[in-house]
């Protein structure tokens, strides 16, 4: 048994840069046609769906807020003309929050952290299932956070964020597994991404992440395949009989 996805449509949100580039040409590399989202930046999107064509497989890209359920319609309407029915689909797509206090948290905030995250999620996993359900095979991948291990001070949207995400999951895999479909969580810790660096940067004051490997497990800070990489075992004909689980991909801290 191998790899292989070939046939099948996969639709990565956030998939323009960091994470999401890397899930999307992952998902390419192994036969899947490839459908990315992007909130801004026009050049970066073109670059990956320059890439993933160049592997050969078709590719979309299709600029939508993730948070707006009549985007989330049209970019789902255009994928499944565009390539066919999703029969992946990665919410990847997210924010960080601000690092303050409950007490000094903008509501606004509040509200976009929770938006980008946890409802972009259900929305975008809802419009997908009618023609996921078509497909012999469906997966949906929650790509959530290692914060929600800890649940740490000075986090709370997003915290909160991430961890409704994950109770979709753990709901949505429950009852979707009659139809076939896979419902997981990848859990990343820190990663080498522009919001990793900013991240950083705000809270500990160092410029460049290569400043950290030697104080991070096997001596390197987790790059954005090694989070690829999980997903796209998981998406894979080797995964037959996981559903409803959560991995974390942060060395074991």
């Amino acid at each position: 048994m191998d790899m292989s996805l070939e046939g099948r449509v996969a639709l990565v949100t956030g998939g323009g840069r960091g994470i999401g580039k890397a899930i999307a040409l992952a998902l390419a590399e192994d036969g899947a046609d490839v459908a990315i989202n992007y909130a801004r930046d026009d050049a970066a999107a073109a670059e990956t769906v320059g890439e993933i064509r160049a592997l050969g497989r078709r590719a979309e890209a299709y600029q939508a807020a993730v948070q707006n359920y009549e985007d989330d319609q049209q970019m789902v309407d255009g994928v499944v003309r565009d390539l066919g029915p999703i029969s992946i689909l990665v919410n990847n797509a997210g924010i960080a929050s601000r690092g303050r206090s409950v007490a000094d948290t903008d509501p606004a905030e509040l509200e976009r952290v929770v938006a980008t995250h946890a409802f972009a999620a259900h929305y975008l996993s809802q419009l997908a299932l009618p023609s996921m359900r078509t497909c012999e095979r469906g997966d949906i991948v929650m790509i959530s956070s290692a914060a929600t291990k800890g649940l740490g001070a000075n986090g709370a949207p997003y915290n909160m964020a991430k961890a409704a995400q994950e109770a979709l999951a753990q709901t949505l895999f429950k009852e979707e597994r009659a139809n076939n479909i896979r419902v997981n969580i990848v859990a990343p810790g820190l990663v080498e991404t522009e919001m990793g660096k900013r991240l950083v940067k705000a809270t500990q004051g160092v410029e460049d992440l290569r400043q950290l490997d030697a104080s991070m497990p096997f001596g390197r800070v987790c790059q954005p395949d090694d989070i690829a990489n999980v997903v796209r075992f998981l998406v894979s004909p080797r995964n037959s009989y996981v559903t409803g689980e959560r991995l974390y991909v942060n060395g074991g801290v």
